[in-house]
Formats: structure tokens, C-alpha cells, sequence
């Protein structure tokens, strides 16, 4: 007897509980994945304009020389000064001016001063 009355109120319980549940139709579920799917597009794509904004580091960087590499650029500069002479102002070069002329200087390789050349900071005699 009270093993009935213990199955009937555990079972009247889970009877109650299942009531409670709510059924999510085929309709609501493709609603919500629709919705993340957008919201997931929605990220990658601006994701990808920040990083193809012109903002890059590339833009941000500072590419002037010091005062002591602008001595040592013209330094490089007077050891070919028998074939080029400068062009630009020493404090208009770069970097990359830079990095092409101690090249020169390690291999001795005519073409990064004909690139020179042909970005107008050299210009042969």
C-alpha cells in the first residue's frame, strides 16, 4: 500500500513535469539557425574590413632614417659617387634606400643600384 501511494505521487510528478516541456517546431529551430548563421557572416565580414582597411601597418610605420643612418647612407653613397651621384634630398630617404645600398656594399651587386636608379634616388653620371 504505500509502495502505491509512493509510484502514484512520483508518477503524478513526472506527469506534471512533462507537461511543462514545450516543443520547439522545425520552423523555430531553422528561425534561430538562420539567425546565427547571419550573425556569424556579420563577423567575418567585419573581421575582414579591418583587416583590408588602409589603416595596416604598412601605412602606420614610420619609414625615415635616423640622423646617424643618414650619415652612413651617405657614407655608401660617396663609395659609388665615381658612377651615381644623389638625386633627392638625404632626409627623403628611406629605409629600404638604406637596406638596397648596404646590399651593394656586401655583394656588390649592380642591380639594387640600378632599382635605385629607377626610384629616382640615385641617377647615374
Amino acid at each position: 500500500m504505500l509502495k502505491g501511494i509512493i509510484d502514484k505521487l512520483f508518477k503524478a510528478t513526472l506527469a506534471e513535469k512533462n507537461s511543462d516541456i514545450k516543443t520547439i517546431s522545425q520552423e523555430e529551430i531553422e528561425a534561430l539557425v538562420d539567425a546565427k548563421v547571419k550573425e556569424h557572416t556579420a563577423n567575418i565580414q567585419t573581421t575582414l574590413r579591418e583587416q583590408t582597411s588602409p589603416t595596416n601597418k604598412e601605412t602606420t610605420e614610420d619609414y625615415t632614417l635616423t640622423p646617424k643612418q643618414v650619415e652612413y647612407a651617405l657614407s655608401l653613397i660617396e663609395k659609388v659617387k665615381h658612377e651615381f651621384e644623389l638625386t633627392i634630398d638625404p632626409s627623403e630617404l628611406t629605409i629600404k634606400d638604406l637596406n638596397r645600398l648596404i646590399a651593394y656594399q656586401r655583394y656588390k651587386n649592380k642591380g639594387t643600384l640600378v632599382n635605385l636608379v629607377k626610384k629616382g634616388v640615385l641617377r647615374k653620371k
